[in-house]
Formats: structure tokens, sequence, C-alpha cells
């Protein structure tokens, strides 16, 4: 009976995360995600998928972020009927986002055809229902049966609301193995989660590698390098545009950003959360209190709401949206978190050429994304079709990251080097996956790869 990985998507690339388990004849695959980029490169990759629907018989989901599940409406339009493994709040989760990308896609459709420029949607809001459909929910650490020779069991990753360490104790070929795939893997000490769970000793470990080179300054770093980013626009007389995930990062930053001024460190200024999806994710936030640290529930039995308090907008329909071009302080925090779709173009559109405007990035910007080129300096970039001359200061806190950095991933799996005997680096770009490589190698790890999009590996 084969047991196989094959890597279909997210292989030295931080998009688009697609990993094939083959056991036996049942073919499952971990995650599927939308791939994030130049709009004619992802579309294309988007459109057709490196595998047909019709040949995966489960899907086993670590979380709701889209790069991980936004193409799943695209796999079930191409034949899938599978079940779609996740817990409980990634369910939850999984409506908003999936329903918000194809509201997106047909926004983005109508815009761009206005244009001159042809755009079909990848699927529409009929494929995201019939995808809703196939989801089983699962609590955390409840083992439960996806085969007859694959049980799994989701832990905490500390990512996002619902985000998991996927577990897989395959029995195959009368051997037993487990295989541990970290999913993304969060951080200790963030607000609002819990601390990632323990990874348990296994015997194949997929990891992902965002930050596999660097380290990520301390908290209290990022809350002052925050505080003083928001404290020269404010002198300067411009207003702060942040891209930012609608689930978690957006969450954080208004955390954040309630704790400067509820301290006295900044000034009681507006804040606009222009993404109704941001609103939505939050009130199901609110819903997993159980989920949150011991920190974030102390502050809301205290009465103090972080994410709903004075000062703070959460914009609903588009004609808010747009009259936030008249606002000239404050910040707006906008999806998406790469500025590669959603109401957040529309403000970069009249950011980028006011000189005393800030962009300020709070996430990883994947290569070839319009949040990328921001963050490398490029001068002149293009919205909607359109060239924009970037004049406005653009700035990165990565330490608002929910990813774990190089020395947090090396602690949170040093102790599996023992009993592992398969490493497979994923979800990095080519310097960060080889450089957490060559780290998990020099910790006593013994057979590390970092695939390339479409290799196989047989499980040993």
């Amino acid at each position: 009976m084969a047991l196989e990985l094959q890597f279909l998507g997210a292989a030295r690339h931080v998009t688009g995360t697609k990993h094939l388990l083959t056991v036996g004849t049942d073919r499952v695959l971990l995650d599927c995600g939308l791939v994030q980029g130049p709009r004619r490169v992802a579309d294309e990759q988007n459109r057709k998928l490196p595998i047909a629907g019709r040949d995966v018989d489960i899907v086993v989901l670590s979380h709701a972020h889209i790069d991980h599940c936004g193409a799943l409406p695209r796999l079930v339009k191409d034949g899938f009927a599978g079940p779609i493994w996740c817990t409980e709040a990634t369910a939850d989760m999984l409506r908003m986002m999936l329903l918000d990308s194809a509201h997106i896609q047909a926004q983005d459709a109508r815009h761009l055809r206005k244009r001159g420029h042809d755009f079909e949607p990848l699927y529409d809001a009929d494929d995201v229902e019939r995808t809703l459909r196939l989801v089983k929910r699962v609590p955390y650490h409840r083992q439960f049966e996806v085969t007859k020779q694959l049980r799994v069991e989701f832990l905490d990753a500390g990512h996002i609301l619902g985000a998991a360490i996927v577990v897989m104790d395959v029995d195959a070929d009368g051997k037993k193995r487990r295989v541990v795939f970290t999913g993304d893997h969060g951080r200790k000490d963030l607000p609002i989660l819990r601390d990632p769970d323990a990874m348990p000793e296994c015997d194949v470990l997929i990891t992902e590698s965002t930050y596999g080179d660097r380290t990520h300054a301390p908290r209290v770093d990022t809350m002052a390098e925050l505080a003083r980013v928001i404290a020269e626009e404010l002198h300067d007389g411009g207003r702060v545009v942040v891209p930012a995930f609608a689930v978690g990062r957006t969450q954080s930053v208004v955390l954040f950003l309630g704790q400067l001024m509820r301290d006295g460190v900044l000034p009681g200024l507006p804040i606009w959360v222009d993404s109704p999806m941001s609103k939505q994710a939050t009130r199901i936030m609110r819903a997993h209190p159980d989920l949150f640290d011991a920190e974030t529930r102390a502050l809301m039995k205290s009465g103090h709401d972080p994410f709903f308090f004075d000062g703070v907008t959460y914009v609903a329909d588009v004609e808010e949206s747009k009259s936030l071009n008249q606002q000239r302080s404050g910040v707006v925090v906008a999806a998406s978190g790469m500025c590669e779709a959603g109401r957040v173009l529309h403000h970069l559109s009249q950011t980028l050429g006011r000189r005393e405007d800030c962009v300020l990035m709070v996430g990883y910007q994947a290569q070839g994304t319009l949040g990328r080129r921001l963050l490398d300096g490029q001068k002149t970039v293009t919205i909607f079709g359109e060239p924009h001359d970037v004049k406005c200061k653009v700035r990165s806190i990565p330490g608002l990251s929910a990813h774990a950095d190089r020395v947090e991933l090396m602690d949170a799996s040093r102790h599996l080097a023992g009993r592992c005997k398969q490493v497979f680096v994923v979800h990095g770009e080519d310097e960060p996956a080889e450089a957490y490589a060559a780290q998990l190698r020099e910790s006593g790890f013994r057979d590390v790869r970092v695939p390339a999009k479409y290799e196989r590996h047989e499980i040993v």
C-alpha cells in the first residue's frame, strides 16, 4: 500500500498551500489555498488547479486564511464531492471567508470589465454554498477517523482563530507512522489567542518556514514601534493605511491601538476598520472566548472590549468606505493584507501620491504581490490597470506577524529530532526555507528536504 506526499502548492512559495497525502487508494489533500501574486500569474494557477477535484477523496483543512482555503470552491466546481474536515472555529470562519472571496472576485470582474479587461471569477456564491455543505466540524484534541488507514487530531496552532496543527496517524503496510503538518504555526505571548500546543513526536514533519531566516522583535518593541509610527503621522498631518488580513491581524492591530490609547501613550484617534468581513470575523472571534489567552479573557472580564471601543468604526457599506477618502488623519485598517484585492486597493490609490501619508505593513508580503512591491520601494505601481506614483512613506512592523519566526519554529520542533525520519520544509520562499532546513539539519534532523512544486516523496 503506497504512502506518498506530493507538494502541489506553497512549495518554495508562501501561498496556494496544497499537499497531497496518498494512503493506498485514498487521496487526502492538506489545505486547498489560492495562489496570491501578480493577477495574471495567480489567476492562471488558480483557474487550472494542479489536481482535478474528482481526483481528491478528502480535504483536511488547517485554517481559514485564503491562501489555505480559498481554492476549495474551485475544487468543488471541478468535481470534488468528499468531506472537508476542520476545527469548529475554522468552520465558522470558512463561510465568511469564502463568500467574501466570491464577492471580491465579482466586484473585481465588474471593475476590470469597465476598463476593458476580461476577467471571469474563479467561482461564485453558489459554488461556495456547495462547498460549505461538505464541511465536517471537529473540536480540538479529539481524534477522528478519516479513512480506515488514517486517523487525525487537531491541535491548537495559535495562528488565527481555529488554526490547527494537523496530527495524522497512518496504519499502512502493517506499519504505523505519524505525520504532523504544522499548517501556519503561531507564536507564544501574542495577544488574543492561546499559545500553540506542543507538537507531538512524529515520524514525518511537514513544517512551514515563512520566517525561517529571521527573528521577530519582542512584543514590547513592536508596541513601541507602532506607537512611534502613528505619533509621527499625527505630527505630519497624514493618515496611516494598514493593509491587514480580516482574520487575526486586524483584531491584533485594533487591540494594540486601543491599549496604547488606554495607557496614554497615544492620544485618542479615529480608527476605521474598512472591511465588512473584519467586523463579522471579530464577532465570530467573540463567540469563541474559550480560545482566547488568559490576558484577553481578563481584559474582557474587567469590562473592556478589546475590539469594540470608543473611536473604532467598522465600515459597512461602499459609500461610507468612499467617504474615508476625505479623512486626512487617523488610521484606516483594510483588507487584503498583501494588497491584492479588496477595499485597501481603493485607499491605496488615494494615499500613495500623498507625501504626508503612510502605508504600514503588518504582515508577510509574498513575492509578486502589490504589498511586496511597495515594501521593496517600487516608485510606480499599478492598481486596477492604472499607474500610481508612490510618494507616501511605506513602513513595516513584522513583529505583528502571526507566523512563528526562526527561533520560535525551532523551539517548537527541536524535541522531534530523535524520532523524526523525514522533514519537508514548505510555505517559505527559497532563502527562508533553505535557511530553516539547514538549521533543522544542524539540530539533528536526519532527512530534511525543501521540495519544489509537484515533487513526490515516498513516506518511509
